[in-house]
């Protein structure tokens, strides 16, 4: 058994560790693509959202490598992702390729997530496992913390794409480095380096926040690598939602029945008070908190056709309106083309910058 999963913003960092400290064989497919996207299309449902169609590409490409198992996430809700699994075995069945899917979702029972665990990590001992998934989740908080601290730099960076150079460096030797300890010693150089990179010190720049749908917003790909045409247009970003914080969130707050942050549901809570599938009560949450801690604006970025974003796309205007802070809405496709994009974001940071110089003169 070969096993490999898509791409989901950094993600591949921790599995990649996690499967290479097991020893058990992995593919990490190459980052998504224009060829990726064209791969997954071809032979996804033409009404299906972007993810599934990117997670398919990923796939096609992974097979190329070797890899015969799939891992992905369940979930449950009104929110196609729940049976993307199911569904891209399937497709991927009719299309000529015997591959095989394992779903993890601890939604559906300890007993059975624990079974299909085991169909990935074969005899090992529990023993061995349970602690390279702690490992392997740390890697995935110390690698969004990582971003983070790039999310501050870029805007005040004095030689522009500094940042992105070292970041880019990065990414390449993940796919070299083996085991989570030389994971961890990669991403602590990479630190070391960011803290060398010199800084405008009277830079003051704005903040704006990224919300929508999560593998929307983490996987720069797919959105057009918003987080650093913002911070090089003088933003700093914060992003409402991450892979580290999805996970904790998923698989051990919500299957106690608890919520890792109360405060941005309660925070929604005004115009939706309960969850709807998708991401959408986080994205409401998030633009009032954002609102109420005094950023500039927020970006909502979802896939064409996503059930939960469109309603926080019907919701936005309200919240835009009740807190006084802009909110501008992009949503993407495979169709969606980069200079129409970049031109509405442009715009949108135009007017930012034009109300804060309005408010302090």
């Amino acid at each position: 058994m070969v096993v490999t999963f898509p791409h989901m913003g950094n993600i591949y960092i921790a599995l990649k560790a996690f499967f290479d400290e097991l020893g058990i064989r992995s593919v990490t497919p190459p980052f998504c693509s224009n060829k990726t996207l064209e791969l997954g299309t071809r032979i996804s449902p033409e009404s299906i959202c972007l993810p599934l169609k990117l997670n398919l590409g990923n796939y096609l490409e992974s097979l190329q490598c070797g890899a015969d198992t799939f891992i992905i996430t369940g979930s449950c809700g009104p929110c196609r992702f729940g049976y993307y699994g199911v569904s891209e075995k399937e497709i991927l069945n009719d299309n000529g390729y015997p591959v095989d899917v394992v779903m993890l979702d601890p939604v559906s029972g300890m007993g059975l997530l624990y079974k299909r665990l085991r169909k990935i990590t074969g005899q090992k001992s529990i023993l061995k496992v349970i602690p390279a998934l702690k490992k392997a989740l740390n890697i995935a908080c110390l690698a969004d913390m990582l971003e983070k601290k790039i999310f501050y730099i870029r805007p005040r960076e004095v030689n522009t794409g500094s940042a992105d150079k070292a970041y880019g460096r990065f990414k390449k030797e993940v796919y070299r480095t083996h085991g989570i300890k030389n994971m961890l010693g990669l991403i602590a150089h990479t630190c070391d380096e960011l803290g060398t990179i010199p800084l405008d010190q009277t830079a003051k720049p704005m903040k704006i926040g990224i919300l929508g749908e999560i593998f929307t917003i983490i996987e720069p790909y797919t959105n057009l690598n918003i987080e650093q045409k913002l911070g090089r247009m003088g933003f700093e970003v914060h992003r409402s939602l991450n892979a580290s914080t999805w996970i904790t969130d998923k698989i051990f707050y919500r299957s106690l029945g608890f919520y890792k942050n109360p405060e941005v549901y309660s925070a929604a809570k005004p115009y939706l008070d309960r969850c709807i599938g998708g991401h959408t009560w986080e994205c409401i949450g998030h633009a009032v908190l954002y609102a109420q801690q005094g950023f500039a604006g927020a970006v909502e970025v979802l896939p064409f056709g996503c059930m939960p974003e469109i309603v926080s796309k019907s919701i936005l205007p309200q919240v835009c309106i009740d807190h006084k802070m802009p909110i501008l809405t992009l949503v993407v496709d495979e169709l969606t083309g980069e200079t129409g994009f970049d031109t509405r974001l442009e715009a949108f940071c135009d007017l930012l910058s034009y109300r804060r110089r309005k408010i302090n003169s």
